[in-house]
């Protein structure tokens, strides 16, 4: 069962769909838990193309040899200049990657969408993986695709937990081969460059029982004030790294927020004073209150500064929590 009856949309995410819950965003057109690749295109609004033009002068009106245009055909909107080499990949493509998965049971859809005016494309997609710290606090496996019609960028489909309580997206510290996939746009998109992708994402089970001994250590050390402290301003307040007694006055509004948040946050409760309780809290603070465009942060969260700022909290918090 699909439905794509128009909603407003804000200024980033231009059409989006989901199944299950909500996401923290709150933004998309609801869809089923069984929904096909084919009607998850539909009703995210992603039933269009890319066509590769070349480029008009539009002072001489000369047709240029080197230079071409990507335009989308619904609309006739450019998305962005390419070169000669360029390869578009439909959405479609990206989205059928999806269907061996979909069809087996492997995987179910979430979220499908387009960002910027279409040059971001986004597919998310949930594997059957999950755990659940204490028993109680679960952690889901996802496969998230970020398919952009911008030149200079590459597909790319990676692999990330997310926290259920929450919806946190968690982007683990991936050492040596990471489960991550990316394709230059200068190649087709075809079986054998979809098998390699496979091949290289079925890193991810692996990943998936690393994270989650990562993911115990930290519920299981205990932090102390001190370095609790000195952990969120490695993060977000790296101007007083260096101060040997940094004062309450001296914390930032944002330090000061997380002071309170990490007992407050959804599920501060299944494993409090602890490392796992401290990353969440920046993980909360990075996915759901930074920002003043929260739709803006969606691209961001995983793919740019935040999701590098979220690693690099990982990384810290399990270093702390080896060391207590």
């Amino acid at each position: 069962m699909v439905n794509r009856e128009e909603k407003p949309m804000t200024a980033n995410v231009e059409t989006m769909a989901y199944a299950n819950e909500t996401p923290w965003h709150g933004l998309g057109h609801k869809v089923g838990s069984d929904v096909t690749p084919e009607q998850m295109e539909l009703v995210a609004g992603l039933d269009w193309k890319v066509n590769k033009v070349p480029f008009i002068n539009p002072i001489t009106n000369e047709q240029s040899k080197d230079f071409f245009v990507l335009i989308r055909d619904k609309d006739g909107r450019e998305l962005s200049p390419c070169g000669h080499n360029y390869v578009p990949v439909q959405n479609r493509q990206a989205l059928q990657f999806f269907k061996k998965f979909t069809e087996s049971g492997h995987m179910t859809l979430e979220t499908a969408g387009s960002l910027d005016g279409g040059r971001r494309i986004f597919v998310l997609a949930k594997t059957t993986q999950s755990f659940a710290i204490k028993g109680k606090d679960k952690v889901d496996s996802y496969l998230f695709c970020y398919h952009p019609h911008i030149w200079g960028q590459s597909l790319k489909i990676m692999w990330t937990p997310i926290r259920v309580v929450c919806q946190n997206t968690l982007m683990q510290a991936l050492q040596g081969k990471s489960a991550e996939f990316r394709m230059p746009h200068i190649q087709e998109f075809d079986a054998n460059v979809q098998f390699k992708a496979e091949e290289a994402l079925g890193l991810s089970q692996i990943k998936m029982r690393e994270f989650q001994e990562q993911s115990e250590l930290l519920a299981s050390k205990e932090y102390n004030d001190k370095d609790l402290w000195k952990y969120w301003i490695m993060l977000f307040q790296p101007s007083l790294k260096n101060e040997p007694n940094p004062t309450p006055e001296m914390f930032s509004k944002t330090l000061e927020y997380l002071n309170q948040v990490i007992h407050t946050q959804p599920g501060a409760q299944y494993s409090r004073n602890t490392w796992w309780q401290a990353l969440n809290a920046v993980t909360y603070y990075v996915d759901h209150k930074s920002g003043r465009e929260r739709d803006a942060t969606l691209t961001s969260a995983w793919l740019g500064q935040k999701a590098a700022l979220k690693r690099r909290a990982l990384e810290s918090a399990l270093q702390y929590a080896q060391a207590a």
